[in-house]
């Protein structure tokens, strides 16, 4: 398979090593609960089998995101990978809603007296998916932070939310084996809130880089430190951020010595320029416009023809 660059080929690897995983264990535990007769297994191995088709997902996503500049689509395809964390968060907030009605019918529409406690087996099931899926998140988790992929992000919380689960099914299935066989479809009802939870963070993390939101304060702190101490800048007038899918656009405007000439002012802009994506490699696009540094913040360009100046309020 040819891969466009670094990142996507660790993203690739990894969705691959997950959907093997996922498989795996997803047969592992729906066995487990239907030989166990426990619904609180059943409902943690459907929601590992939904993780196989999330990160089918990922991988479309990270793919699509990496594809080159065309004429139509002239700042890349970074967003790509948002949408396929909203489908992400799409899917798992579905398949909550599932278990959590599978163990409401079960609590409410069952006689108490009909159900089953479940077998042992059920107990080393979720010990085993708690181990294998916290080892799955941090994996993934550390590949997602290596390359800023929020798709690849959203499906290590996947896999937290899987182990989160897997820790509800522990509890119901030793209480339902301790004398309260209700606590199995409780367990049904907790395990689908914690996949809503983590449905609504990742469905917020991608909406916000849908939507331009700007990048965190600190960042915004280190960026303008950065440019102050670019040889030349007098002074920082303005700083604009905002998030492209994984990628990062910045604006900023400076304010340099009334004195100096075309080319050097350019110089310290190409300065500024070169410094930030130096040092933020996660910026993909950087614009500098400069300013002299007598002009007052607003007022209008003394060179502009009046026709072209702000009317007076």
């Amino acid at each position: 398979m040819n891969f466009v660059n670094e990142e996507e080929r660790i993203a690739m690897v990894v969705s691959f090593n997950s959907i093997i995983a996922n498989l795996v264990l997803s047969l592992a535990k729906l066995a487990a609960g239907f030989m166990a007769h426990s619904a609180a297994m059943i409902s943690d191995g459907v929601h590992s089998a939904s993780d196989v088709f999330s990160t089918f997902i990922v991988m479309a996503g990270v793919k699509l995101s990496n594809k080159a500049s065309d004429s139509q689509h002239q700042y890349g395809h970074e967003r790509m990978e948002c949408v396929a964390a909203i489908l992400l968060a799409v899917m798992l907030a579905l398949v909550a809603v599932g278990i959590g009605y599978s163990g409401y019918e079960k609590i409410f529409a069952t006689d108490p007296e009909d159900l089953i406690v479940p077998g042992q087996l059920a107990l080393w099931a979720a010990i085993l998916s708690i181990v294998v899926k916290e080892a799955m998140f941090w994996y993934t988790k550390n590949a997602a932070e290596k390359i800023n992929s929020g798709a690849l992000m959203a499906d290590a919380w996947h896999h937290r939310s899987d182990a989160l689960s897997s820790i509800g099914s522990f509890v119901g299935i030793l209480g339902a084996r301790m004398g309260y066989p209700v606590l199995d479809p409780v367990a049904s009802i907790i395990i689908c809130l914690m996949i809503l939870y983590a449905a609504y963070e990742v469905f917020k993390d991608a909406m916000d880089k849908m939507v331009d939101h700007s990048c965190d304060d600190e960042t915004c702190k280190q960026l303008e430190e950065l440019i102050e101490r670019v040889p030349g800048v007098e002074h920082m007038d303005a700083l604009h951020t905002r998030m492209f899918g994984s990628r990062i656009y910045v604006d900023t405007e400076i304010s340099v010595k009334d004195n100096l000439s075309l080319l050097e002012a350019h110089c310290i802009a190409e300065m500024v320029h070169t410094a930030i994506e130096a040092n933020f490699p996660l910026v993909k696009h950087c614009m500098v416009h400069v300013n002299p540094l007598s002009e007052k913040i607003h007022d209008a360009c003394p060179m502009l023809p009046p026709e072209l100046r702000p009317k007076s309020k």
